[in-house]
């Protein structure tokens, strides 16, 4: 059992750790932190929590450097996180305000907290999956070519081109808007996608059917990928100047960052406290390939549901500012998404 002057302990060694990329010793933690005790007893709490196996010596006769387990009890006992200063607020709430559409605010959302954290940021698109489509749209480009536009109520759109095996005229395409629509709109993407398989089963062979049945397919297409779990990353070169905190080769970050899969795996996979807050730590993600990274994350609210957005880095991160960042970034990313639906 770790004392409560322990984890003051630990917490100091984090912390200076952190700043200092140094093995912090007893000397320093009695000259920087007030304790009111002698550098012997503070040794005597490092020992202990050594045999914890929270920290651990690089080096013969050196200082103690936190190790996994230690940045973990560390994380856990946060009496609080680091507030962000008005000019770090007033950054994502200009950097966010005003954006074209998702994939812009999307964009700008990492771009921010990579800034704010000088880290790799990650943000999971809403889902999909349990959004309404609201609407449907059949533009005619040419007798046999339609432009078809499909839009959620999760701030979804897809737009695809569709050659037609037949011609159609303006009557036609406004009878497969009507059928669609009145198929398809207000339902989910889930339940959308089971009803325009059953078009697709059709044998008539008017030009409408015919037609129908080609939009059905390419819709399914649409609707799948609408299905599919996206994320949107950047400051993937922070990486490269981070390299001295990796024991290792930072290779399997740069690989997990190109697939995207297992960070989607990882990101879905940790457990948020009651704030909407999580963090999973160094040897936590061996499973994933990623035993010398850490991730930490903040839910935030979308018409879909929820999804998250946080920060991948070395072991030797500023856990409670990377942890304040995520969450005042899914807080504002939160109330942009519930002011435009509201606003629909």
């Amino acid at each position: 059992m770790v004392t409560e002057r322990g984890l003051q302990v630990l917490r100091a060694i984090v912390q200076d750790y952190v700043e200092t990329h140094e093995p912090v010793g007893s000397k320093r933690i009695v000259d920087r932190h007030s304790f009111g005790v002698s550098a012997a007893t503070i040794r005597n709490d490092m020992a202990l929590l050594e045999d914890e196996e929270l920290i651990a010596a690089p080096h013969t006769s050196s200082g103690r450097v936190p190790t996994d387990k230690g940045y973990r009890v560390f994380v856990n006992h946060l009496a609080q996180l680091r507030p962000l200063s008005g000019a770090q607020r007033s950054a994502i709430e200009s950097f966010l305000t005003d954006p074209v559409d998702l994939d812009d605010l999307m964009a700008r959302t990492v771009r921010v907290l990579t800034q704010l954290t000088g880290q790799v940021a990650l943000a999971q698109y809403p889902s999909f999956a349990r959004a309404h489509l609201t609407h449907i749209e059949l533009v005619c480009l040419a007798p046999n070519r339609l432009l078809v536009v499909l839009v959620t109520d999760a701030g979804g759109v897809s737009q695809r081109i569709a050659v037609l095996p037949v011609d159609v005229d303006d009557a036609d395409v406004a009878v497969l808007r009507a059928r669609l629509s009145a198929l398809l709109i207000g339902r989910t993407v889930r339940d959308a996608t089971d009803r325009v398989q059953t078009i697709g089963q059709g044998t008539e062979t008017s030009t409408v059917e015919q037609a129908l049945r080609h939009l059905a397919g390419i819709i399914g297409e649409e609707l799948a990928e609408f299905r599919q779990e996206r994320l949107v990353m950047a400051g993937a070169a922070t990486l490269a100047r981070r390299e001295q905190d990796f024991r290792g080769s930072i290779h399997p970050l740069l690989e997990a960052i190109e697939e995207q899969v297992t960070l989607l795996r990882l990101m879905s996979e940790m457990v948020t406290d009651e704030h909407g807050l999580a963090a999973s730590i160094g040897s936590e993600n061996e499973a994933f390939g990623l035993p010398e990274a850490s991730i930490v994350t903040s839910n935030y609210l979308a018409p879909g549901g929820t999804a998250r957005v946080g920060v991948m880095g070395p072991t030797r991160m500023d856990y409670p500012s990377n942890l304040a960042a995520a969450r005042a970034v899914a807080r504002y990313l939160s109330r942009l998404l519930d002011e435009d639906e509201a606003s629909r």
